[in-house]
């Protein structure tokens, strides 16, 4: 049985999908003039935050890994704070144009010098500021309403 809280999560994606699709271009037109769409795939990654320290995870996150991981590539869709199981998580979608884009993006960005020293800064400063991560790769099935979900 889904939990609600679960639930309320999974709903929450499903309507971004929703709104996302009647709101954003999800078509491509190649240059003959038919409509093309892209095959991406997203990637739901889920990272268990603590309480105490919470304020410090969300600054270092918007403030430091985002700015990063755009050097990168990544293209994040949208992020959520989550209630689960008794644990507060981040939740957020990104969206790649493969999966070997997805890994080789993720290599470089693991081992960017400037996000190692500021993970180190963080970690003396607050202590521990992410706990369990959960890492999903999602495919868009061929019957998806939307084949692209940003910009």
């Amino acid at each position: 049985m889904i939990h609600t809280k679960t639930f309320l999560l999974i709903a929450t994606l499903a309507m971004v999908f929703i709104v996302m699709s009647s709101t954003v271009g999800l078509s491509q037109t190649s240059s003959k003039g038919d409509k093309t769409t892209a095959s991406v795939i997203h990637q739901l990654r889920i990272y268990e935050i603590f309480d105490n320290n919470k304020k410090a995870f969300h600054e270092r996150f918007h403030d430091h890994a985002m700015q990063i991981m755009a050097r990168y590539g990544f293209k994040i869709v949208a992020t959520w704070e989550s209630q689960h199981n008794n644990r507060t998580e981040l939740v957020y979608l990104l969206e790649w144009s493969d999966l070997e884009t997805m890994k080789e993006q993720w290599a470089k960005f693991m081992a960017d010098q400037e996000w190692s020293e500021i993970k180190k800064v963080t970690a003396e400063a607050h202590g521990l500021l992410v706990g369990d991560i959960e890492d999903r790769t999602l495919a868009l099935t061929d019957y998806s309403p939307s084949r692209r979900l940003a910009n």
